[in-house]
Formats: structure tokens, C-alpha cells, sequence
């Protein structure tokens, strides 16, 4: 058990009231939109390899204060129940924000029991902006495009660089949908999941989220009470500092995760031959970084795009052979083929990527108060650097846009919440993209909730990923309800899975691409 769970539910009291509460709304549906809930049917998505999803689309107000007003299209999938008991809607979403969410339906469908998942209609959707749904936001077509100028401003000139890009990210998504962006945030999106549960004519809606999805299943707890019947949020985000105090909290985890996996290639030098020394591994690692930044691998893979590479084995250490393959073989063999292979794999942005960012952008910026004086993000960010130098400028510039965004902000969602029913939160002690202090504060927040924790898990997204310990408590409460019940801030433990080993041939490591969950919850949520 993590031992700093007890202590941070004892700070939460503290912290949870200086957040702005959202009162519930629970006004019923509007005329208009229960007739397009009327209106809602289901055909075959035509998804490759899910002959089972269904999809339909459902029309809901681009301002939900104005029902009757200009409508925009959310698409929706769904694997209907085929049991005679049946418990409701399943509503998924994989995170993000801009995260696609069709797929995982049928993900979530095929990896629950057979038993637990044919009770419900499992739902995935496309949040507002993203993927299917329409409009689908692309502010700057290949605004990642290699390769990009260094991510640490070691110079003036490469710092304004940087800037100029958020800047005219930024602007273009301002020039392109003016009209839109006040609408593409958290409070939308939740309100778009009840309109969801509405129109399948659902009383109360299960909810399963990862990752971002959690504050969206959070904040839904929040305006919706009433309406929620059984909740899972795994890999919780920390509601508490939305969005800038998360980002900077999440250098040092992915810091931490990097040196895992320098630590996991020493120990296989037999393999790769970079050391047995981590910290000398660590070393040819970011004389790597240098030689990229003087000369990018074919003329793509820089050191920006470097760390965008490796950042995904902070979320999942299934991918480290395939990483570890690509280090080995520039550092030994100067041979970057590897390394341009994995930088297609897991780092390339194409037209879905740029979609994603682009809600990603819109939706925080417009969530939460971010400084508007660089001069504190270069402050903050060099000071986070200094202690953990692998993705700090990365992920600023990555959040950098909203330094220069123009709508002001609605405000985050204080989460805490004592009128529901059992909530089930799964947390991994060494998670990055969402440390181990989100699920204890949530924990905190949600006063009848439970918290399953993976000792010395990983990865990002535990359940459904191969764990039977975690899956079972899932399992347990989809079918009946029932939580675990402990004592001293966590409720369950489960061991984690042990680390890969590096496969036995080339060919293994190169299609060691990771689980299919993985795939589906993506990066940077």
C-alpha cells in the first residue's frame, strides 16, 4: 500500500473547497432535443475487426444554454446486451481530451467477461470537435510536422521559435472557429453525455472513464448525481490543478519513468549493449538527444521529436523493447532506420493526431486559468527542468498555446462529491500521465468511493490490460455493485504485472507495438 495515500486525504478537506462548485443541473430535455433523441438509430460503423459496433449519430446544441439554437452532430457506437438481465447504458471514453472514443466500445465489450459485459449496451462516442463528430476541429493542419525546433530554448532565438509556433496555433484556431471554441470544454461535453444517456432512454448511466475521461466522469458525478448508477475512473487526473499545476506535476513523473527505462535497458546490456550502469545509459541517451538536434534522422526525427518518441513508454512499459531496439541500434550501429521506425509507430502526427490536439488545446485553455506572462512559464519550466530534464519543455510547448488564448476561461469543477453511489477508482503508484495523487485525492473527494491500487504499477490505463487481480474487482462491480472495502486510504492492492523482457528476435521487437488498449487510449491525456 502506498503510504502517501492516508496523508493526502487528510490535506484534501483543505484543498477541496477552494475550487468553484457547478450546481447540478437537472432541468429536463428540451422539446426539441427529445425529439432527435426520438430520432436515434443504429446501423454498422463498418470499424475494421468490430463487426459487432454499431454506430448512430445524435444532434445536441453547440451551447447547451441555448437548446433550441445551432446544432452540431456527436457519433456514437455502441454493442448492444444480449443478456435477459440488463443494467443500463455503459458510457467509455478513453481520454485525452481529444481522444476518439468509438473503438473503445468494442474494446470494453470483448475484454469484460462475457457475462458482466452482455448485461449492458456498451457506448463509446466522439467528444464534440473530435474524430466523427461534426464539426471536427483541425486548427493548423500539420502543425507538428518535423522537424521542430528544439524544445529546450537554450538560445533566444530558439525560445521566440517556440513561441511563434503556440502563437500561430493559437491564432489559426481563433480565425477557423471563433464561434465554436467557447464551446469545446469539459462542462460541454458532460453535458453532451447526458444528453447520450437521455437519448437511449437510460434513467442513470453507468460510466467507465480513463484518464482524462475521469474528470469527465467526475465533474458528470457533479452536475448529474442523481443520474449516476455505477462509476470506474482509472488513471485519475488530480481535479484540483486543473490544467497547468497537472502538467508541471507530470514532468517529474515522466522523468522518473524515463529513468526507469534506462534502468530496465542496463539490465539487459547482453541485449543492447548501452551499459550496465543506468546512469550511463541515461548519459548516451541524451548524447543521442544532442546528435539529433545537430542532425535530425532523415532529416525527421530531432530532438523535439526524439522525446515524442520515447515519451509513450512513460505510459506503457510494453513498449520498451521496441525503444530500447531503436537506442541501441543508432548508439551502436548508427543506424537510425530503427529509430525512424519508431518514430512512425508512436510519434507521427497525422490528420487524427491533429485533430486530437486541437480539442486537446481547445478544451484546456478554455477549462481552467492558465498565466498569460510567459515570463512565469519560462520561470517554472526552467526551475521543473533542473530536476527533470526529459519532457519539461516538451510539454510546455505542447501546452504552450494557451499562454496566448483569447476566450477567457470557465473555471475548473470542484468534484467533491457525498450524494452518490459506490464509485470504484483504479490507481497505479507509478503512473506518469496521472500520478498517484490524483486517485488519492479523488478518493478523498468522492466520499463513498473505493480505490484499487496497483503497487508498483506503471503504465497508464491498468485496467482491461492484463491484470486479473484489478480485472476482478472490475468485474465484481459491474455485475452487482460491490466495492472493495479497506482501511488507511486504499481500499484494494493488486501486485503489478513484472516488466517485459526483451523479445528473442529483431521481428518480435519491432511489432512489441503494445495492447490494443493502449493503442486506443493514445498519448499526452
Amino acid at each position: 500500500m502506498n503510504p502517501r495515500a492516508a496523508a493526502l486525504c487528510a490535506a484534501v478537506a483543505v484543498v477541496a473547497g477552494t475550487v468553484t462548485a457547478v450546481p447540478a443541473d437537472a432541468s429536463p430535455p428540451h422539446p426539441a432535443q427529445r425529439a432527435r433523441a426520438a430520432a436515434l438509430s443504429w446501423k454498422g460503423c463498418g470499424i475494421t475487426g468490430q463487426p459487432k459496433l454499431q454506430c448512430a449519430s445524435l444532434k445536441v446544441p453547440l451551447d447547451h444554454e441555448e437548446p433550441g439554437g445551432e446544432q452540431i452532430t456527436l457519433a456514437l457506437s455502441r454493442v448492444p446486451h444480449t443478456a435477459k438481465t440488463y443494467q443500463g447504458p455503459l458510457l467509455v471514453n478513453p481520454g485525452g481530451p481529444g481522444g476518439r472514443g468509438l473503438s473503445l466500445a468494442g474494446y470494453v465489450a470483448s475484454a469484460l467477461p462475457k457475462a458482466v459485459s452482455a448485461q449492458y449496451d456498451v457506448i463509446g462516442f466522439d467528444p464534440r470537435g473530435v474524430g466523427r463528430s461534426t464539426p471536427a476541429l483541425d486548427c493548423r493542419p500539420g502543425h507538428f510536422g518535423p522537424a521542430r525546433p528544439d524544445s529546450v530554448p537554450g538560445t533566444e532565438a530558439v525560445e521566440q521559435a517556440n513561441v511563434a509556433r503556440a502563437k500561430s496555433f493559437a491564432a489559426a484556431c481563433v480565425k477557423k472557429y471563433a464561434r465554436v471554441l467557447p464551446h469545446i470544454d469539459t462542462l460541454s461535453t458532460v453535458r453532451d453525455m447526458d444528453a447520450i444517456r437521455a437519448a437511449v432512454g437510460a434513467p442513470q448511466l453507468n460510466y467507465f472513464g480513463y484518464s482524462y475521461g475521469t474528470y469527465l466522469g467526475a465533474v458528470y458525478a457533479k452536475l448529474y448525481p442523481q443520474r449516476v448508477r455505477r462509476l470506474v475512473l482509472d488513471s485519475i487526473v488530480d481535479p484540483t490543478g486543473v490544467w497547468y499545476e497537472d502538467n508541471l506535476t507530470q514532468d517529474l513523473a515522466f522523468n522518473d519513468r524515463h529513468r526507469a527505462l534506462m534502468a530496465w535497458i542496463a539490465k539487459y546490456d547482453k541485449t543492447y549493449k548501452l551499459g550496465t550502469d543506468p546512469a550511463q545509459v541515461e548519459t548516451k541517451w541524451y548524447a543521442m538527444r544532442a546528435a539529433l538536434a545537430a542532425k535530425p534522422a532523415d532529416g525527421r526525427v530531432g530532438a523535439s521529436e526524439l522525446e515524442d518518441t520515447f515519451l509513450p513508454g512513460g505510459y506503457y512499459n510494453g513498449y520498451w523493447p521496441h525503444l530500447a531496439e531503436a537506442f541501441a541500434a543508432y548508439v551502436n550501429g548508427k543506424d537510425s532506420a530503427p529509430l525512424v521506425e519508431a518514430y512512425e509507430n508512436f510519434a507521427a502526427v497525422d490528420a487524427a493526431g491533429d485533430n486530437g490536439y486541437s480539442v486537446y488545446t481547445a478544451v484546456q485553455c478554455r477549462d481552467a486559468s492558465w498565466p498569460r506572462d510567459w515570463d512565469e512559464w519560462r520561470a517554472d519550466n526552467w526551475s521543473m527542468y533542473g530536476k527533470a530534464p526529459f519532457m519539461t519543455w516538451n510539454n510546455a510547448w505542447y501546452n504552450a498555446p494557451c499562454a496566448f488564448w483569447p476566450d477567457e476561461p470557465v473555471g475548473p469543477v470542484s468534484v467533491a462529491n457525498g450524494g452518490l453511489p459506490p464509485v470504484l477508482l483504479f490507481q497505479a503508484t507509478d503512473d506518469a500521465a496521472t500520478p498517484y495523487e490524483g486517485g488519492a485525492t479523488v478518493h478523498a473527494l468522492l466520499r463513498d468511493s473505493s480505490l484499487v491500487v496497483e503497487e508498483g504499477g506503471q503504465n497508464h490505463g491498468i485496467t482491461l490490460s492484463g491484470n486479473s487481480c484489478l480485472d476482478k474487482h472490475l468485474a465484481t462491480y459491474l455485475t452487482d455493485g460491490t466495492v472493495p472495502r479497506g482501511s488507511g486510504g486504499v481500499d484494494a492492492v493488486c501486485k503489478a504485472q513484472p516488466n517485459p523482457k526483451p523479445p528473442t528476435s529483431k521481428v518480435a521487437a519491432r511489432t512489441a507495438h503494445g495492447s490494443t488498449l493502449h493503442g486506443l487510449l493514445g498519448f499526452r491525456g
